[in-house]
C-alpha cells in the first residue's frame, strides 16, 4: 500500500510520463519496503530506477568548527582514524545500496551516493538527472528531532517541481 501526495495539478499530468525513478533511500529499517514498493512502481511505468542514499555533510562528523569542550578538540584530535570515517561511510553506503539493487534483482538500477543536506541533495540530484518522479518512504523522526532538523520528506514534497511518492512506513498500532 502505498499514497501518491502530488503537490500541484502540473505534477498530476507529468505521472503519465515519468521515466526516470530516484528511490532515496536511509539505513532505516523500512528502507527495504520503501526500496520493494518504489521499484515495483517504477518497473510498472518501464521508468529507469535510480536508489539514492545521502551522507551527511562530512563537517557534521568532524566537531573541527566547534571550540573544545572538555579538552576534546573533535576527531582532528583522533588523527588519520578521522581521515577514514568518510571514506568508510562511502563505502558502508555502497555496500548497503549495491545488497538492495541485488535483493530487488535488477541489474539495470544505477545507485548514486551524495553527500550535504538530505532534502537538498535529493532535490538537486533530481534536477540535474532530469528524474521525473522522487519516491521516499513517510517515517518520522521523534518530535523533538523533526523541530530540530526538519523533516525531510516534508521539506522535498514542499519545494519539489515533479511528483513525489511518499511510502507510509510508520508502524501499524
Amino acid at each position: 500500500m502505498f499514497s501518491l501526495l502530488i503537490n500541484s495539478k502540473k505534477n498530476f499530468m507529468k505521472i503519465n510520463k515519468v521515466k526516470k525513478v530516484l528511490i532515496t533511500l536511509d539505513y532505516n529499517p523500512t528502507a527495504q519496503q520503501v526500496a520493494e514498493q518504489g521499484y515495483s512502481i517504477a518497473k510498472s511505468m518501464n521508468a529507469e530506477i535510480i536508489l539514492l542514499h545521502v551522507i551527511a555533510d562530512p563537517e557534521y562528523y568532524s566537531l573541527t568548527q566547534y571550540n573544545p569542550i572538555m579538552g576534546f578538540t573533535g576527531y582532528v584530535d583522533i588523527g588519520p582514524l578521522q581521515l577514514n570515517v568518510i571514506e568508510d561511510l562511502k563505502k558502508a553506503s555502497q555496500l548497503f545500496l549495491d545488497k538492495t539493487k541485488s535483493h530487488l534483482g535488477d541489474d539495470a538500477i544505477r545507485t548514486l551516493i551524495k553527500e550535504g543536506g538530505f532534502s537538498e541533495c535529493i532535490l538537486e540530484t533530481a534536477k540535474d538527472m532530469k528524474i521525473d518522479m522522487i519516491v521516499m518512504g513517510s517515517h518520522s523522526r521523534r518530535w523533538l528531532e523533526n523541530i530540530l532538523m526538519g523533516n525531510v520528506t516534508e521539506k522535498v514534497l514542499h519545494h519539489s517541481s515533479i511528483p513525489v511518492l511518499i511510502i507510509p512506513t510508520k508502524k501499524q498500532a
